[in-house]
């Protein structure tokens, strides 16, 4: 649990062309519900989802069964456009067997020029093992070749 930060102008937009706001005032929806509807949309599984957005801040909470799902949940609201910060409140309930310390991801801002293969070099040493850091970003991710400068996407440590 903590308090995440994100290029607010780098995100992808909840709705299209239209800005946030427009979308959600011409459909009557709010911005919570508009994301909402992202996580939903996500598949990712969370329980008791509730989201609070305030100026360029979002607060989530919930109750899910795996890190890997609080984070990418983090990751999907943070990579939108003008969010600037994601205070997390998501609870994690793994199982026990699932409990054995599992290492959680870091979070790497895109650079201009990145590649997920670059990146794959300087965090693993090893340009191809690019499809562990696709696969962590998965469904926010619907291509390898299709990160831009500013998206926050989750680093998971190698198995051994």
């Amino acid at each position: 649990m903590g308090l995440f930060s994100f290029l607010k102008n780098a995100g992808a937009k909840l709705t299209g062309r239209k800005t946030d706001a427009e979308k959600a005032e011409a459909a009557d929806v709010s911005k919570e519900q508009l994301m909402t509807n992202l996580i939903t949309n996500l598949g990712l599984p969370i329980d008791y989802l509730n989201i609070n957005v305030e100026g360029e801040k979002v607060s989530v909470s919930g109750t899910t069964a795996s890190n890997a799902v609080r984070e990418k949940v983090i990751l999907a609201l943070g990579n939108i456009e003008g969010i600037a910060e994601v205070e997390d409140n998501i609870e994690v309930n793994a199982p026990a067997e699932e409990e054995i310390a599992v290492a959680a991801a870091t979070f790497y801002t895109v650079a201009k020029g990145d590649t997920l293969g670059k990146i794959a070099k300087e965090h693993y040493g090893n340009a191809m093992k690019y499809p562990v850091i696709f696969e962590a970003n998965r469904p926010m991710l619907e291509h390898p070749d299709r990160i831009y400068p500013g998206q926050v996407l989750r680093i998971p440590p190698l198995d051994a």
